[in-house]
């Protein structure tokens, strides 16, 4: 695929890959969000309301 190079070790078996950003920005920027939301799967939820409220408490105006 053009603007993706695969790093493959001795054994023929691809290790890494190399993204030409220009070409496929988004493509990272959409695996990069998977990441980190994957990272974030076991952190503890607040509701809506919790949010707004601390943002009224600390002298940000929510509507």
């Amino acid at each position: 695929m053009e603007g993706i190079q695969y790093i493959i070790d001795d054994k023929g078996k691809k290790k890494a890959v190399i993204i030409d950003l220009k070409k496929h920005g988004q493509l990272w920027e959409d695996l990069e969000d998977s990441f980190i939301a994957d990272q974030r799967a076991d952190e503890p939820r607040e509701t809506l309301e919790t949010v707004k409220e601390k943002l009224k408490n600390g002298g940000k105006g929510v509507e």
